[in-house]
């Protein structure tokens, strides 16, 4: 859990944010979409919501 975090925070993300997100999401993600949810995968998603 601390690398994770810790990888979210090398990567300018907000842990807590992302944490949150991550766990509100994984109960629908299906395992083939796991990695979506690590925080390089994650900030990339979020820039295309925001961006269309």
């Amino acid at each position: 859990m601390y690398s994770l975090i810790v990888t979210a925070k090398l990567n300018s993300i907000d842990p807590q944010a992302w944490l949150a997100d991550v766990l509100a999401h994984i109960a629908d993600t299906p395992r083939s979409r796991l990695p979506d949810l690590l925080p390089w995968a994650w900030a990339a998603s979020r820039a295309e919501v925001k961006a269309a």
